[in-house]
């Protein structure tokens, strides 16, 4: 990132601020942003939620609430940093809060002396998103206050909609209330730096991308695998569960850009159609193909989890076999697979070429996106002495053997950085999460047809 994003004053509006996303997330990255000078000079951030606090118990809240490290930052920037911070308390579901929301938003303006930006950040349940929607359109708040400057634009978080049909009822109230270039729906892990590289060493480098089809490549394996349970967020997560919480959106946005086509023009716009494409390809799961298409696992002791229900079917892991219908990748097997409380903790995408003569000696080309992000590729060379024998080496990079290391972003940082600039590439557009949930409904039409697998907790493979 260069430069500072805009000169335009720009006001940041958090939506359940006294969150853990917000605490986590939100509020360091933002105030990385800060120390490195990619604020405005001019910005402001405004916490809404229930919670009553005056100014100043807030700013003590705050600095609790980013568990800031001792030696992090310099104490003058953090100070200056939440001088900029103020609190509203009010009801997502009552009028009168946002009335006096938007008063707030006016007097910080009269004190830039000059209309400001507003990004709205929705760091709450998606149960209460229909509704803060409506009363943002209702109360004008998302109304620009003075063309391209002074544009209004709002941040959602995943899981957009609990299945196909609601995510159609939110994006119908979107589109009724907002352009489509206000709205960024955020899958932090597309602003990953190892994720991106994907696009990079693809399209930037010629040995690849004429084997980036069905004729060379025998299968891919995308894995988001976890060694913790669900932490204490079981009320929450027995709601929603593993392909819900991971596969609808960060695992179908991985697949789809190792498959999208090359882009005609690195645009936003053209970038997220050829994505959407993908995903629009993904041939339905169906009660015919389901019990040998997919796995689905709860490891043990779940269901004593605190807020996770005694008879629960929540599943905590999935291993699905995908396939996309097209003539790149006809009949290529693409394997999601995730879970919890699982031996090692990884994001990983395995792109396995295919070798007629000998499936055990198969080129592996691995992108590592967590922990020790970095690119790896599996080839086969002589072993030394007087056979003809071979063996596995490993030709790889790692993030963090570069000088260049330190100025990486954070995915949030990135995320709101764009989001600020009004760069979508990393954001998913309705189309793309109108044929993710298309695909995961047709998975979970017959979800329950499969046997619900109980595995140790710690295991290395579930089946």
């Amino acid at each position: 990132m260069n430069g500072v994003t805009t000169a335009t004053p720009t006001i940041f509006i958090i939506f359940g601020i006294t969150g853990d996303l917000a605490g986590r997330k939100l509020l360091p990255a933002l105030l990385n942003l800060y120390v490195k000078k990619q604020l405005p000079s001019k910005f402001a951030i405004v916490g809404f939620s229930r919670k009553p606090f005056n100014r100043e118990d807030f700013r003590v809240f705050v600095r609790e609430h980013m568990n800031i490290r001792p030696g992090q930052y310099r104490e003058e920037e953090v100070k200056h940093f939440i001088d900029h911070m103020y609190y509203e308390q009010g009801n997502f579901d009552a009028s009168s809060s946002y009335a006096q929301l938007a008063q707030r938003l006016k007097n910080i303006d009269d004190g830039f002396h000059q209309c400001s930006n507003k990004l709205f950040h929705l760091s709450i349940p998606p149960s209460l998103y229909e509704s803060i929607f409506q009363h943002l359109s209702n109360s004008g708040l998302t109304i620009p206050c003075g063309g391209d400057e002074g544009w209004t634009r709002i941040l959602v978080e995943k899981p957009f909609g609990n299945d196909s049909e609601m995510a159609k009822k939110l994006d119908k109230k979107l589109g009724e209330l907002f352009d489509e270039n206000q709205v960024f729906r955020i899958d932090h892990y597309l602003a990953k730096e190892a994720l991106q590289n994907i696009l990079a060493f693809r399209f930037s480098n010629s040995l690849f991308e004429p084997l980036w089809n069905r004729k060379y490549v025998d299968k891919v394996h995308i894995k988001l695998l976890e060694k913790i349970g669900v932490e204490g967020r079981g009320a929450f997560y027995d709601g929603i569960g593993a392909l819900k919480d991971v596969g609808q959106n960060h695992m179908l946005q991985m697949l789809a850009l190792i498959a999208m086509e090359p882009p005609a023009a690195t645009d936003a716009a053209t970038i997220r159609s050829e994505r959407a494409k993908v995903l629009n390809r993904l041939q339905p799961i169906t009660s015919k193909n389901i019990a040998s298409r997919v796995v689905r696992g709860q490891y043990e002791g779940y269901k004593f989890e605190g807020g996770v229900k005694e008879y629960t079917q929540t599943e905590t892991y999935f291993r699905i076999e995908s396939y996309i219908n097209n003539p790149r990748w006809k009949n290529v097997p693409f394997y999601l697979e995730s879970g919890k409380s699982l031996a090692d903790t990884k994001t990983e995408i395995d792109i396995y070429f295919k070798n007629e003569k000998n499936e055990e000696r198969q080129n592996v080309l691995t992108f590592r996106i967590q922990p020790d992000e970095g690119i790896k590729i599996r080839f086969w060379v002589k072993t030394p002495g007087f056979t003809m024998d071979v063996e596995p080496k490993l030709l790889k990079f790692k993030y963090s053997d570069s000088a260049s290391l330190s100025v990486l972003p954070d995915a949030y940082e990135k995320v709101l950085h764009d989001a600020i600039i009004g760069d979508q590439t990393l954001f998913t557009s309705t189309e793309e999460v109108a044929s993710a949930w298309k695909y995961v409904t047709s998975v979970l039409s017959s979800w329950n047809v499969v046997p619900l697998t109980i595995y140790r907790k710690g295991t290395q493979d579930v089946l």
